[in-house]
């Protein structure tokens, strides 16, 4: 099943009112923690692969040299806006290659899209290829098989004469394969108050834990599985893999 989603490209430019940049301040701060942990000496420079509209960027710039690689036609353009002192690439994480190496790489939920495991192998070695000798990746998937559930979230901003609402219903139709289904309706308010209702589908991969050890260890990495902190998380509900390159 493939899908490609319109937030990412017909609506990107509603990306920042959908999900605003001071909301990942706390997030972000765990992955800076949980990264400058992992490593023996300092963490001077990151690639994030999927960097999405630069939310996570915007705030863990502050303490790395950030480049960001993305996918979507429409989401450079706007982490551009938000971070015109990181590096931009528009590139695919399972098979762009940089003339660079980094103290560490960063996957954050992008890495949901890859929807099979041939796909997150390949997403893995790119991780791998780049990340200096003693560095770290950190991997930060939406869930794994064993924490995965069904649920509905909403949210929304206003900004610069603008609203956004949404209904998001993630859910799995098949649960003895890898894929599981997000749908979105969005609630689209611009600046002469006129009012529209869009309709948004976004596929994503689903993997055991066990999965995600046997392929990080193949390519080549130590990893290590951690519980992702934040106030609005149940503890013990979320995983991170931290992977340190020998």
């Amino acid at each position: 099943m493939q899908c490609n989603p319109r937030l990412y490209d017909e609506f990107a430019c509603w990306w920042p009112i959908l999900s605003a940049p001071e909301d990942y301040a706390e997030e972000a701060e765990f992955y800076r923690k949980t990264i400058v942990s992992a490593v023996a000496g300092s963490i001077k420079t990151i690639l994030e692969l999927g960097s999405g509209g630069g939310n996570n960027a915007s705030h863990l710039k502050a303490h790395f040299q950030m480049t960001l690689v993305d996918l979507a036609p429409g989401m450079p353009a706007v982490s551009q806006k938000l971070n015109p002192e990181c590096g931009h690439i528009q590139g695919d994480m399972r098979t762009v290659r940089l003339n660079g190496i980094f103290d560490a790489v960063f996957i954050h939920d992008a890495i949901s899209y890859m929807t099979s495991l041939v796909e997150l192998q390949a997403a893995i070695d790119t991780a791998f290829i780049h990340c200096r000798s003693g560095g770290v990746a950190l991997f930060a998937p939406d869930h794994t098989k064993e924490n995965y559930r069904s649920l509905t979230k909403h949210g929304g901003h206003d900004k610069d004469g603008r609203s956004l609402r949404y209904l998001e219903w993630t859910w799995d139709p098949n649960p003895a394969d890898d894929i599981t289904l997000t749908d979105f309706a969005y609630i689209l308010r611009d600046e002469h108050y006129q009012v529209r209702v869009e309709y948004d589908r976004h596929v994503t991969g689903l993997f055991y834990r066990a999965d995600w050890l046997r392929i990080l260890k193949e390519v080549g990495f130590e990893p290590q599985v951690v519980p992702f902190e934040h106030n609005e998380i149940e503890p013990n509900s979320c995983e991170l893999f931290v992977s340190k390159k020998p």
